[in-house]
């Protein structure tokens, strides 16, 4: 089967990273040595650091800020629109100039869980873990995991150097 990438000529792509097949990938930077799994979009305006893991089936809108060496879990979902709509009040479809897009930061190290949902204008704190199958709704302490809907803080973590384990 022949790889089947949509990877448009404004995306910056750091040094060696690794991008699977059926991608959608358009205005957007890429930090050097991340990978991007299968079934991905990510807008223009997102922005993911160096050494991430995007795992397959995920959406990383405008506005999303994903610092160094995060982990993003399979069929994670980002928002970007706290008042989504179809249409203006006058009931025409909106374009661009209809709405305003808030912005997401997940911080350095940060690891957020399979099939989670990131409402926009929260910060996912560094080192810290959302569990798989979390609304995260509120900004996210550093070193903490939160989990649940919404999610809610259930412990604290240890601080994390990059390539450290969990004993």
């Amino acid at each position: 089967m022949s790889e089947k990438k949509n990877i448009a000529p404004d995306v910056k792509l750091g040094r060696d990273v690794k991008i699977f097949d059926f991608v959608n990938l358009y205005g957007c930077e890429i930090g050097d040595e991340t990978k991007v799994g299968t079934f991905v979009e990510i807008q223009k305006n997102a922005v993911i650091g160096k050494r991430c893991k995007i795992s397959s089936h995920t959406f990383i809108c405008e506005g999303v800020t994903i610092e160094d060496f995060v982990f993003i879990g399979h069929g994670v979902m980002f928002i970007n629109d706290a008042y989504p709509r179809a249409t203006t009040p006058g009931g025409e479809l909106q374009t661009e100039q209809d709405w305003k897009v808030s912005s997401t930061l997940v911080k350095r190290g940060a690891s957020i869980g399979s099939g989670a949902t990131i409402l926009c204008g929260v910060t996912v704190g560094e080192n810290s873990i959302v569990g798989a199958g979390s609304v995260v709704t509120r900004d996210v302490p550093p070193d903490t995991i939160v989990a649940g809907n919404p999610a809610r803080v259930k412990r604290a973590v240890p601080a994390l150097t990059p390539g450290e384990n969990h004993d």
